[in-house]
């Protein structure tokens, strides 16, 4: 995304609620510096984090673009032997001394937030994570982000690694979660990371990020919204308008929309089989947990193969058309059974069925709501 279309997706993303934005690597590119310059001058009310490499120059520059207000510094530390020895090509005491190096001299520019970003923290020993984390919060750091960089880790394991990092430093110090999904459990290890003590999440929108991606922030806030009670756990973020910023984010990358993902899929909130929709006619709440309308979505109801004579008998009845069983087996097997292609939206076989016996124009097919649980 080039400066402007960043600034316009930060400011986006600050009307939900978020507490953090960050806005890019200001010493990779000068496309990333003005993105940081012009979006640290248009916030409100959220912080903005930059991303630097534990090199002094990088957080020189990351504070040249963005200044210090609201200004978190994420340093990039090394917190596996396989990253020292095979990407870093350092050792441990190097590694360790790059970072509080940089600790130091963001603070000595006036950045009173300091991250420290441990990568590949899920498959490093204990021995270097403690040390590293000790005296990274000794030099001055506010925050320690927990990554499982290569999406290595069970919940329970994760769990277990942000427990270990909580009981490492002082209750003031902010441990954040950073979750890849490679194992397609993003969520469900950032979930456990805050249940164990982490104080904050990282997340994107759709969970957009490298390789198989990182934690969504929608799966996120749905968890912690229709699982209040359970996690004793809750979110101030706007859930309603979620969807236009994840759209606004798709069009700005031209990314397209996932079919099937959870909350933003495009049939996330649709059924075709004809046990579903005979209960979802009735009550949604029979096959339908998290309600579309709370994250600006709308429920669909598709007809194709799997769908039984009942749903075409709702529709029939909504048109005030009556007709006989076997008449119902003959409109079934023209308008569902023997057509060609994917599902039908139900309105298209609705209007086609309205065509067909010269009613009225269709009605919307009616779905009773049901409110939150």
């Amino acid at each position: 995304m080039d400066p402007a279309a960043k600034v316009q997706l930060a400011l986006a993303i600050e009307g939900l609620g978020v507490d953090r934005i960050e806005t890019g690597f200001p010493a990779s590119s000068a496309s990333d510096y003005e993105a940081t310059h012009l979006i640290s001058r248009q916030l409100v009310k959220a912080e903005f984090t930059s991303f630097c490499r534990a090199v002094p120059s990088d957080i020189t520059t990351a504070v040249s673009a963005g200044g210090t207000a609201r200004h978190q510094i994420q340093i990039a530390a090394t917190g596996s032997d396989i990253h020292l020895e095979h990407k870093r090509r350092i050792s441990r005491a190097e590694g360790i001394r790059e970072v509080i190096g940089c600790i130091e001299h963001a603070r000595s520019l006036g950045i009173s937030n300091v991250s420290v970003g441990i990568e590949d923290a899920s498959r490093g020993p204990d021995s270097l994570l403690r040390e590293l984390a000790e005296r990274s919060v000794d030099a001055g750091a506010h925050t320690l982000v927990v990554a499982d960089t290569a999406g290595a880790l069970l919940p329970g394991e994760y769990g277990h690694l942000i427990s270990r990092f909580r009981s490492w430093v002082p209750q003031s110090v902010m441990i954040a979660t950073h979750c890849h999904e490679d194992l397609g459990l993003s969520t469900a290890n950032a979930l456990a990371g805050i249940l164990a003590g982490a104080d904050e999440v990282q997340v994107t929108l759709g969970g957009v990020g490298e390789r198989a991606g990182n934690t969504a922030l929608e799966e996120i806030a749905a968890l912690l919204a229709y699982k209040q009670e359970a996690t004793g756990l809750y979110s101030d973020v706007n859930l309603e308008r979620m969807y236009e910023v994840y759209t606004l984010l798709r069009d700005l990358i031209s990314l397209d929309e996932p079919r099937n993902k959870a909350i933003f899929g495009t049939y996330a909130f649709s059924t075709a089989a004809g046990m579903h929709q005979q209960g979802m006619l009735r009550n949604p709440a029979t096959y339908e947990f998290v309600q579309p309308s709370h994250f600006g979505r709308e429920r669909g109801m598709f007809i194709g193969r799997h769908s039984g004579t009942g749903v075409l008998r709702r529709l029939l009845s909504e048109l005030q058309i009556e007709v006989d069983d076997h008449a119902l087996q003959d409109l079934y097997r023209s308008h569902i059974v023997n057509r060609k292609g994917d599902c039908e939206d139900m309105s298209v076989v609705k209007a086609r069925l309205a065509s067909e016996f010269g009613s009225a124009t269709p009605s919307p097919t009616s779905i009773t709501q049901s409110g939150i649980r």
